[in-house]
């Protein structure tokens, strides 16, 4: 990104911004596997910590796009203040349903509720700056700036989701098992709130205002839109199986407690190159930086049934993060230029929630592969979903970018012309 252009979006969101939107993605990050840890540690059952954290995976894939369907209609502000709050009264009564005498099944209703009223900031925030890109920078930087700001969000993401399990579970230690539970409700409550109350919030809303009516719903369902929801689903796949494959590994090793260690070193490398995309040159398109990181992800995965030690699962985690973190990049850079209009929210949302699907499936399935079948099987899954991201990009190569009329009023359109 140029200086000139960073410092345009910097100034429109404020400088508080960024670290904001930072820290009210960290509840979420810290539920899923604080809910695991309050459920073995209260019900005494591995097997349910696993299924109610599939739950919470499961209420936030089904939630996630209503919740961005009503942020397009009333705006972020009104509905996320309500969410915050209904999220932190899921997250209370997780702690303390747990602990209650009320059966497993009650558990469960009350883990996909944690998941149904997640905030979702992570694609919010992604369709927030969308808007207030296409209103605040020139039409001549604004792809650069786009592609720049997603590359940040993708390595936030990361980054949050390498420190949101480390501090819940450092809190699962030094107090007790309901404390990660708890402190992510806490938090939710302040900085999610404070998210929606940020000002950037109103810029954002008064650039989407511009488009009076939104875009049929009908038009999330065309091939352009649904092939991006489908490789990215193929990432959640990849992430899910990955992460249990490992697990499985780390077992066979004797130091199954250090897998999310491990797993963070593919983090690492996937936020490292993910802000770097920004720098790559303007004919390296779209459509073939999905197809050539996609390829690395699944040539990464192929080796991984070969890997003998820990160390070697490492250093192939790396290079498999360096492809994740720009086909993530691509992927939410397609999906802000494709939305319909008036449907930023819906899209960003509707690929957060496959993410979040395609782990939750993927870490089930990939669970019983490893437990009928061994490690070695699990391993094979990863590359499996590297393979539906490649396939996913090939059909986008073909897809192609279609012409967008220049006098398109939204924000989403006003990105997607600037990048003819």
């Amino acid at each position: 990104m140029s200086e000139q252009g960073e410092q345009s979006l910097v100034r429109a969101v404020g400088g508080t911004y960024f670290p904001l939107a930072l820290v009210a993605r960290l509840p979420y990050a810290m539920v899923v596997v604080g809910v695991l840890t309050l459920v073995v540690a209260g019900r005494d059952s591995l097997a349910l910590g696993g299924l109610n954290s599939a739950m919470v995976g499961i209420g936030a894939a089904v939630c996630g796009p209503i919740l961005g369907a009503g942020v397009d209609r009333f705006g972020q502000r009104s509905v996320l203040l309500v969410i915050s709050v209904a999220s932190t009264a899921a997250l209370g009564a997780m702690a303390w349903v747990v602990y209650s005498p009320l059966p497993d099944v009650a558990v469960l209703a009350v883990a996909f509720l944690v998941g149904a009223t997640a905030p979702q900031i992570a694609p919010l925030s992604r369709s927030r700056l969308v808007a207030i890109i296409s209103a605040c920078v020139v039409p001549g930087r604004r792809v650069r700036v786009l592609n720049s700001t997603m590359a940040y969000e993708s390595a936030a993401d990361e980054i949050v989701f390498i420190v949101g399990p480390v501090v819940a579970g450092v809190l699962a230690v030094a107090i007790d098992p309901w404390a990660p539970v708890v402190a992510a409700a806490m938090l939710t409550l302040v900085f999610v709130s404070a998210f929606a109350l940020h000002p950037s919030a109103a810029t954002a809303q008064a650039s989407s205002s511009r488009t009076p009516v939104a875009g049929s719903v009908r038009e999330l369902a065309r091939p352009r839109v649904v092939v991006i929801v489908v490789g990215i689903l193929g990432v959640g796949l990849f992430f899910g199986s990955m992460l249990t494959s490992l697990t499985a590994f780390m077992a066979d090793h004797g130091r199954p407690e250090e897998a999310g260690l491990v797993y963070a070193a593919m983090g690492i490398g996937s936020a490292a190159l993910a802000l770097g995309v920004a720098l790559f040159p303007v004919g390296f398109t779209s459509a073939a930086r999905w197809l050539v990181f996609g390829g690395m992800m699944f040539v990464g995965a192929l080796a991984l049934p070969g890997v003998s030690s820990v160390t070697g699962m490492v250093l192939a985690l790396l290079v498999i993060g360096l492809g994740i973190g720009p086909t993530l990049v691509t992927q939410y850079g397609l999906g802000a230029r494709r939305s319909p209009v008036g449907r930023s929210a819906t899209v960003m949302t509707l690929l957060g929630s496959a993410v979040i699907l395609g782990q939750s499936l993927a870490s089930a399935v990939t669970g019983g592969v490893a437990e009928r079948w061994g490690t070695d099987a699990a391993l094979l899954l990863p590359a499996v979903a590297a393979l539906v991201v490649v396939l996913a990009g090939a059909v986008n190569a073909r897809i192609g970018e279609r012409p967008v009329p220049a006098a398109a009023p939204s924000p989403e359109r006003a990105v997607a012309t600037a990048d003819r």
